[in-house]
């Protein structure tokens, strides 16, 4: 079973997709890693999201591998370093992404953290790259509520596609406000890193709602990010078993029982302890 969202232009896509920080970068580990992403794409997550960081292009060109062939089936994200957004270079960086990933169009193009450049001038950036037919539409990562509002008084903010952020049951600072007005302007939300990091799978709250559901404690935490409207997300697998297990979570639905013991376990932001700036990173952290 999978489900959809939609961005604002009306495009659709799968609210559980692929992602691939730290993949590409072993060689004993890329004919799993590329079979998993191909299971994945059989199992309808054809949404993947990669970055010209990861692995300094490595897993541009993995993915660009995996998908030849089977481009038209393909959702695909890619992300911009913030110091290769200016005027002059972001150009030269798209098209060496596109040459890496052997496509000639990205449908997501997203900067990948606030930049030193002004938003007028990566905005301007990004409508170019459209205008080239380089890239479909573009967004941002890891960029906070006061951010996301300086971003829509510039000229062409509001073009705006989606915003990448870090979001799990141990990172819920988005939930104060900052999903709520992406919620409201339409615009998705991709959680990365939806499955946490540490522990977080080994929280007896976690592992009981899992048992009570005859699933892993992976898929509850997926089912519980992707129980809210315009949520996209993009956890990496790296075997056909964990990409399978990943799509299972599409069918599990959370009773209201589940939310109340992962609320009390995982507490969401209250006013008095506003998180999001906290939940928003200002680097490459996984996203």
């Amino acid at each position: 079973m999978t489900r959809m969202t939609s961005f604002s232009d009306g495009t659709i896509v799968p609210v559980l997709g692929q992602g691939t920080w730290m993949i590409g970068d072993d060689p004993k580990t890329r004919d799993a890693e590329q079979a998993s992403l191909s299971r994945g794409l059989d199992l309808g997550l054809t949404l993947i999201d990669t970055a010209e960081l990861y692995g300094d292009g490595r897993a541009e060109r993995l993915v660009g591998e995996v998908i030849q062939g089977r481009r038209d089936e393909v959702f695909l994200v890619s992300k911009i370093r913030p110091e290769h957004a200016g005027e002059m270079t972001m150009m030269l960086h798209a098209e060496k992404s596109l040459e890496r990933l052997g496509v000639d169009r990205i449908d997501l193009y997203l900067l990948h953290w606030e930049s030193r450049f002004p938003m007028e001038e990566i905005v301007a950036g990004f409508e170019e790259l459209i205008d080239e037919g380089m890239i479909a539409r573009w967004g941002v990562s890891n960029l906070d509520l006061r951010a996301m509002n300086r971003l829509m008084e510039v000229e062409g903010g509001e073009r705006c596609a989606a915003n990448q952020l870090l979001y799990n049951l141990g990172s819920r600072g988005i939930e104060f406000d900052l999903l709520p007005w992406s919620q409201e302007q339409l615009m998705p939300v991709m959680a990365y890193s939806p499955l946490g990091r540490g522990g977080l799978l080994e929280h007896p709250t976690l592992l009981a709602v899992a048992d009570r559901h005859d699933a892993a404690p992976a898929q509850i935490a997926l089912a519980f990010v992707l129980r809210h409207e315009g949520v996209i997300a993009i956890p990496k697998a790296s075997s056909i078993a964990h990409v399978e297990a990943n799509a299972a979570a599409l069918e599990i639905k959370l009773d209201p029982e589940d939310i109340e013991a992962l609320d009390r376990a995982f507490p969401p932001p209250r006013p008095h302890s506003r998180s999001t700036s906290s939940d928003v990173v200002t680097k490459a952290d996984g996203a």
